[in-house]
């Protein structure tokens, strides 16, 4: 029974900033971390962590060297896609030493538990903030769903490839995504969709699958679905997802910090 953390847009910045001027997002990729290594008696074994993108805020060797060390105690493997704030080159060279990260071309892997395969797919389009997956990385995603054929799948991403209400980043989704719905649609499998970018915990159809797009480690996107409402950020308490095959892929949220508890409902009986 395969279990995998998604852990997305952690926005790492360099030694002695704030992302936007407001948010500690070292500090709180740390409390994630803790967070995670502190529940798994609870809530474990989780075989693998995927980071749907966002590792970084510019895309800097110094934030990415960053990330790692603050990832580095956590008791799983990880895996990472890039997103908008990253730089796939310099991730690709940060990386270099990890066996799922290609040395060239997008930064797409595959890992198979026998019980799921998590196919990572890289949208990012370099000096944009819109999301895109080239022909290369669609024949990936279509080689690889061809060899589990039947299987249970999860796919992901950082770019959602649909529309939330939030304005200011449905602009910056995926675009031209009708091929990536077919292929998903088509498959004879068990799949799901996850995503990052939005910093919200979000379901939502996408053809005939699943997306769930993930909450944001440090801090979320404002929740505002007036037209023309700012681009803005809230210091709501960060979370990430557990992924548990149960019969199909169950989706838990966990918030991130430690809070009173537990406590039996009933202690007299």
């Amino acid at each position: 029974m395969t279990r995998i953390i998604q852990i997305s847009d952690p926005h790492i910045v360099p030694f002695g900033q704030l992302a936007y001027g407001q948010v500690d997002t070292a500090e709180a990729l740390a409390q994630c971390v803790e967070t995670i290594n502190r529940s798994l008696p609870e809530i474990g074994p989780v075989d693998m962590a995927i980071v749907t993108g966002d590792l970084t805020d510019f895309g800097t060797p110094e934030e990415y060297q960053r990330f790692r060390s603050l990832m580095e105690p956590l008791d799983m493997p990880y895996r990472a896609v890039p997103g908008n704030h990253d730089d796939a080159a310099t991730m690709q060279a940060c990386f270099a030493d990890q066996d799922w990260m290609p040395e060239e071309g997008p930064v797409n892997w595959v890992t198979d538990f026998g019980d799921l395969a998590v196919i990572g797919l890289d949208s990012s389009v370099a000096g944009h903030a819109h999301g895109h997956l080239s022909d290369t990385t669609l024949a990936f995603l279509t080689t690889a769903l061809a060899a589990r054929p039947g299987g249970r799948v999860m796919v992901a991403l950082h770019h959602p490839p649909l529309l939330t209400g939030i304005e200011k980043m449905d602009i910056q989704n995926l675009r031209d995504s009708r091929a990536l719905q077919s292929i998903l649609s088509g498959y004879d499998g068990e799949l799901r969709l996850t995503c990052g970018h939005v910093h919200r915990n979000i379901l939502a159809p996408f053809g005939a699958v699943m997306c769930q797009i993930a909450p944001g480690v440090s801090h979320a996107v404002t929740m505002d679905l007036r037209e023309g409402a700012p681009n803005c950020l809230t210091q709501e308490p960060g979370g990430f997802l557990l992924h548990d095959v149960r019969g199909g892929i169950v989706t838990h949220t966990i918030p991130v910090g430690l809070f009173p508890g537990p406590f039996l409902f009933y202690p007299d009986n």
